[in-house]
């Protein structure tokens, strides 16, 4: 049962703007995610941090992330899993891990495997040990700085480390209010 409930419908037609979801995702549009409507509840804090989402996953040339969209969704996911937020990571996972080429493998290592994991190619796994090595220290060591800015800019190095923050902070609410997972989400792998 989640600790303060989402809006329900049937909706205001601002309500209905601000629980919109901020991409065009992949397949047919699921109903509003809980995660919205939940925020919805605070108009806003929701109007101070929906630019951010939209600069992450809705394409606008010049206005949005220079990270491609499978290295968005290695960062996202990994941070969601490594969070314990089943919430966000299956969403993350219904909604873009097919469309970005993960293959089940793939999927099932961003919440289990390590950064070693020999289903990712070198480049992914630089990704995934900058999640682990922000969430273990909230730092990163000088090698893998050095590794990170040999393969992305430093703009997108900002926006990775952003990233990887503002879905820390998402995982804290989604966990923190108890959302329940979406009934089309997948859930962690078992095993």
């Amino acid at each position: 049962m989640p600790r303060i409930e989402p809006l329900s419908p049937p909706y205001t037609p601002e309500e209905e703007r601000r629980i919109a979801a901020p991409t065009t995702l992949p397949g047919a549009a699921p109903p509003p995610l809980a995660i919205f409507r939940t925020v919805a509840r605070h108009p806003a804090l929701q109007d101070a941090i929906k630019s951010l989402g939209r600069f992450y996953l809705v394409p606008e040339p010049g206005t949005s992330t220079t990270l491609s969209p499978r290295e968005r969704e290695i960062v996202i996911d990994r941070v969601c899993a490594r969070c314990g937020c089943e919430y966000l990571w299956g969403v993350h996972v219904a909604s873009f891990a097919g469309a970005v080429g993960f293959s089940p493998e793939q999927v099932a290592a961003t919440a289990q495997g390590s950064a070693a994991d020999p289903v990712w190619p070198e480049r992914d796994r630089l990704l995934l040990r900058l999640v682990d090595e922000l969430h273990d220290r909230a730092a990163v060591g000088d090698d893998l700085w050095r590794s990170l800015a040999a393969e992305w800019s430093e703009t997108q190095l900002i926006e990775l480390l952003i990233l990887a923050g503002w879905y820390h902070a998402s995982c804290y609410f989604a966990n923190g209010v108890r959302l329940d997972c979406e009934p089309w989400a997948p859930r962690f792998p078992h095993g």
